[in-house]
């Protein structure tokens, strides 16, 4: 059995004085597993930590994007109120600095006494990805493992795994599939009704779940390495994804497929076996984390301790999305329990932007090759669209994939108007920075950064186009 030793991740297990936090980060990743009903493919690790702890079905991303993402989850703040939003902004020579009131997870448990890391396991732990769209001390990370701590320290880690990006490089994928000695059958695949059942996106597909298959072996193996170092009852394990699947409608965008990730935790003092219904986000880990640590969570911080028993539930969860790279986008969305509200702020640019980045992508490849076919029936053409409506709206129980926009239907206005309303409350009390543009000089910095490490002449063009859409007043 690959998960030796989990059981102790239980309430019976005797707990210390304070415990280790460890987050396990998955890339690019929707909760195609097992225990969130994947039936295609086996994960057998993750369903067992889901087993023996907490696994949130509503779990959502405040933004589709890895370094707003990463921003947010790390301050426990949304990227838009503290000027995060725009993805890898602020790299160039016009710097983003945190309000001095926000401090980093991490630099809270080094300041209790935590010894702090963070990895990348690939599959040794190496220094890891951070990706935050600010400026930050390279202190508040103690090492890349937490092998060099005090004996007796308490840790807190983070291990970034490579996760869904596994399946855009052809050598990774290669690898995985050696070591899972198969590849996902395309005959078992299911797939969502915007994307055609061609033999390229099918293999896409079977790809993505290969992916995630290896991932599932990774986080054994790292709970294995707990066990066998005598801490795995010591230790809470949380195992999210910082957005969605990178495909057409997913990563980016701010439908479920860009927003809804895998959200499990287990470890001493927990519930086993809870599935929780109600609606999170997930810069919440950071106070529950704290919560756990024994840490008191500062008073301005917008993640909320979801493990509290009186804690305030929400009645709605928000995403947004801004620059990503070179294209400028921005859009807001708010989902209840059975309602989405998105509004596009630059309704007169195409849904499929030039972005050199996703446009390289073999599902983008085999999406447009579908396209200029005539393969795609009305639903699978939708994300072409040259224009889109400035308010999406839809009734997630009756359409889950969400592709029947209800926002021009009189017998839905009332709803309308209420998630509207919401929406601009929340921009309006959390103080949303992109209603305000990003400066030119700032996107100019940021992208003569970029170019200086990935020359491309598609970029440039890209560039190019948004400097031109935005004077067009598109």
């Amino acid at each position: 059995m690959i998960l030796v030793g989990l059981s102790s991740c239980v309430l019976q297990a005797a707990e210390p004085e304070r415990l280790n936090i460890l987050w396990l980060i998955a890339e690019d990743m929707s909760p195609h597993f097992g225990c969130y009903g994947e039936k295609a493919i086996q994960t057998p690790n993750v369903d067992k930590m889901a087993a023996r702890g907490v696994l949130f079905e509503r779990a959502f991303t405040t933004g589709p994007i890895c370094s707003p993402s990463r921003s947010a989850l790390i301050t426990g703040m949304y990227q838009t109120s503290i000027g995060a939003q725009n993805h890898r902004s602020g790299v160039g020579a016009e710097k983003i600095h945190l309000p001095p009131s926000v401090e980093l997870v991490p630099r809270l448990c080094q300041r209790a006494g935590y010894y702090t890391c963070n990895g990348g396991y690939y599959p040794t732990l190496l220094k890891g990805k951070t990706d935050y769209n600010f400026q930050f001390e390279p202190g508040v990370y103690d090492g890349a493992d937490w092998t060099e701590r005090k004996p007796g320290q308490p840790f807190f880690a983070q291990i970034q795994l490579l996760g869904g990006k596994t399946r855009d490089e052809t050598e990774e994928i290669a690898k995985a599939r050696q070591k899972l000695g198969n590849a996902t059958p395309v005959d078992k695949l299911e797939l969502p009704p915007y994307y055609p059942r061609t033999a390229a996106m099918l293999d896409d597909w079977a790809a993505t779940l290969d992916a995630i298959r290896i991932t599932d072996r990774q986080v054994g193996e790292i709970l294995d390495r707990l066990q066998a170092e005598g801490i795995l009852d010591q230790t809470v394990i949380f195992f999210i994804s910082d957005h969605g699947v990178s495909h057409a409608r997913g990563k980016q965008f701010l439908y479920n497929e860009g927003t809804h990730i895998p959200f499990v935790v287990c470890g001493p003092g927990l519930p086993q076996g809870q599935r929780r219904k109600d609606l999170i986000e997930h810069i919440d880990m950071a106070a529950m984390s704290l919560a756990l640590a024994g840490i008191p969570i500062p008073k301005g911080m917008q993640a909320r301790n979801v493990l509290a028993p009186d804690y305030p539930h929400r009645d709605a969860v928000f995403s947004a999305r801004d620059r990503a790279d070179e294209t400028v986008d921005h859009i807001r969305s708010v989902r209840t329990e059975r309602w989405k509200y998105i509004h596009n702020f630059l309704p007169q640019r195409p849904y499929l932007q030039p972005n050199a980045y996703k446009d390289a992508k073999p599902c983008l490849i085999a999406l447009r090759a579908a396209e200029a076919a005539g393969q795609l029936d009305g639903v699978q053409r939708l994300i072409f669209a040259k224009t889109r409506e400035p308010e999406e709206l839809y009734d997630l129980e009756s359409d889950p994939w969400e592709v029947h926009n209800l926002a021009n239907n009189p017998a839905h206005i009332k709803m309308l108007q209420e998630l509207r309303a919401k929406l601009n409350q929340w921009m309006e009390q959390t103080n949303d920075q992109g209603r305000t543009p990003e400066p030119e000089s700032r996107y100019d910095a940021d992208m003569a950064e970029y170019l200086g490490r990935h020359p491309n002449p598609e970029v440039v063009r890209n560039i190019a186009l948004m400097k031109q859409w935005a004077k067009e007043g598109k």
